[in-house]
C-alpha cells in the first residue's frame, strides 16, 4: 500500500504469491538501463540507486561491455583470448527478466517519460537480443507505460500529476471497500499468512529503493485483495497500483527513505490489528493508508 499510491493468484493459497512472485522481493539487485548524470536531469537530482547502473535513455555506448539483466551472470565463451563476455541464463523466461527490470527502470526514473527507446539498443545493454525486449516493451504498452513509435521504438508515456490523482482516487474506491469486508470475514490465521509479505516491504521500505519497494507493496497489495477470492478484482487493482507507479513527466515522484518506512509499517499494524481481532483498528488503518499525504 502506499498513501500518496506510487508504490496473487498462485498456488493453492490465494493469499502467497507463487515462487515467481516471491522471488523478485525485495529486487535490490535489478538491472539499470540508464544513470541520471547522462539522462538530463535538470536539477541534478539522481534516480534511486536500486543496482548497477548502465547507459542513460536509448543511446548506445560504444566502448562499454553490455549489462546482464537480472538473474543473469556473466561468463567467458571458449572462443580464444578475445572471446566476448556473454550472460548465462538462469531463469527461463528472458522476457520475463527483461520485463522486470524494464518496471523498475521505469518506477526508478530511468527511462524518462517521453524519450523514445530502442529495443536492439535496450537488448544490448541487457546482453540479450532485441525479441525479448520488444516482447517486454509490448507488454507495457498494453499496461499504458509506452506507446509504439514506428520504425523507432517505445516512447515512455507523458503523465501529469492529475492522472496519478485520479488512479489514486480509484485505487481506493476500489481496495478500501474490499478491505474492510475482509477484515471482518477473513480468519486470524489467514491473515497471520501474509506476515512475510509485510516483512518483505519493511525490508525493501529500510533499503531506500522506491522501485523495490514499489514492487514489495504490489505483491502484499495483490496477496490481500486476493484473499477474496475474485481474480477479475485482484487483476484490475493491480493494473491500476502499475499505472500509479509509473513516472510523471516531471520526473519520478520523489519518496524518500522515512517516507517508505513508515508506509511499510502500516503494513505490519493492519496485520496486527487484524491477527488480533481489532476491525476497528484495521479499518482506521486502511482509510488512513489510502488518504493522500499533505503537499
Amino acid at each position: 500500500m502506499e498513501r500518496s499510491a506510487q508504490g496473487s493468484t498462485g498456488t493453492g493459497n490465494p493469499a502467497v504469491p507463487d515462487a515467481d512472485e516471491r522471488s523478485r522481493v525485495p529486487a535490490q539487485s535489478r538491472a539499470s538501463v540508464g544513470s541520471a548524470a547522462s539522462a538530463g536531469y535538470a536539477d541534478g537530482a539522481e534516480p534511486d540507486r536500486c543496482g548497477p547502473t548502465g547507459a542513460a535513455r536509448g543511446e548506445h555506448t560504444h566502448g562499454e561491455t553490455p549489462s546482464p539483466a537480472p538473474g543473469f551472470t556473466r561468463t567467458a565463451v571458449p572462443a580464444g583470448p578475445a572471446a566476448p563476455v556473454r550472460p548465462v541464463v538462469q531463469r527461463a523466461s528472458v522476457r520475463g527478466q527483461i520485463l522486470d527490470a524494464l518496471r523498475t527502470a521505469l518506477v526508478g526514473g530511468e527511462l524518462l517519460p517521453g524519450e523514445v527507446y530502442s529495443a536492439p539498443v535496450l537488448g544490448e545493454r541487457f546482453g540479450v537480443s532485441a525479441t525479448p525486449v520488444r516482447e517486454a516493451m509490448q507488454q507495457l504498452a498494453l499496461e499504458g507505460a509506452v506507446e509504439v513509435v514506428p520504425n523507432r521504438g517505445f516512447r515512455v508515456i507523458v503523465r501529469g500529476t492529475r492522472e496519478l490523482a485520479e488512479l489514486a482516487e480509484v485505487r481506493a474506491l476500489i481496495e478500501v471497500p474490499v478491505m474492510l469486508r475482509l477484515a471482518r470475514t477473513v480468519p486470524a490465521e489467514r491473515w497471520a499468512e501474509l506476515r512475510p509479505l509485510a516483512e518483505a516491504s519493511v525490508r525493501a521500505a529500510a533499503s531506500g529503493c522506491s522501485a523495490s519497494y514499489a514492487e514489495a507493496d504490489r505483491v502484499f497489495h495483490r496477496a490481500v485483495l486476493a484473499l477474496s477470492g475474485n481474480e477479475q478484482l485482484v487483476g484490475f487493482a493491480e493494473d491500476l497500483h502499475r499505472r500509479s507507479q509509473w513516472p510523471l513527466a516531471a520526473g519520478p515522484v520523489r519518496r524518500g527513505r522515512a517516507d517508505l518506512v513508515a508506509d511499510a509499517a502500516e503494513h505490519m499494524a493492519l496485520l496486527e490489528a487484524l491477527t488480533s481481532g481489532e476491525p476497528d483498528a484495521a479499518q482506521s488503518l486502511v482509510r488512513r493508508h489510502f488518504t493522500p499525504a499533505p503537499g
